[in-house]
């Protein structure tokens, strides 16, 4: 996996520069969909087949690209193709986005709830998460029931965890020793 993220990282970059000097909404918006578009099984084969013409797997990836797509964004397609490097589209893409969210002073929040929460909650959740943080957060927000009750959060490498599963496994633990 640090392989992954060794080779990624230059290709993130340079994309970034590149955002940087133009609309970073708009290249972040692709490069998302171009991570979730690499991280398809069937996607990464049809690039990996020999029978396959580079430009043929360049235009069905334009093909699945929703967002618009500049002349740099179909170089760098292109390339990727080429090198044999479209396997890396997901991780490019988490990279990217921890150098926007560095940029921005934000982080990504990933919270996980027992059940469903109302936007009112997540945005209540969020601003106090933010306090804790000391930054701009940027929620996704999952559902597990086998929490039982209250959330876990990550953010980064942080996890902050108050969910009733938790603290049973800590009770397990306290009673054990």
């Amino acid at each position: 996996m640090a392989e992954l993220a060794t080779v990624a990282r230059p290709y993130a970059e340079a994309l970034f520069r590149v955002a940087q000097s133009g609309d970073m909404a708009g290249w972040s918006n692709l490069v998302n969909e171009l991570g979730n578009i690499g991280a398809n099984a069937d996607v990464q084969g049809f690039a990996r087949n020999p029978n396959v013409k580079p430009t043929d797997v360049a235009d069905a990836f334009a093909s699945m690209i929703k967002s618009p797509v500049t002349a740099e964004a179909k170089n760098f397609i292109a390339m990727l193709i080429e090198n044999g490097r479209i396997a890396l589209l997901p991780e490019i893409a988490a990279q990217f986005a921890v150098l926007k969210n560095a940029q921005e002073g934000a982080a990504d929040a990933h919270v996980t709830s027992a059940f469903d929460m109302s936007s009112e909650q997540v945005a209540q959740l969020v601003a106090s998460l933010e306090k804790k943080f000391g930054r701009k957060l940027n929620p996704t927000v999952t559902v597990d029931p086998s929490l039982i009750g209250g959330v876990r959060v990550v953010v980064g490498d942080e996890v902050l965890d108050t969910s009733v599963r938790a603290k049973l496994q800590q009770m397990n633990v306290a009673l054990a020793s």
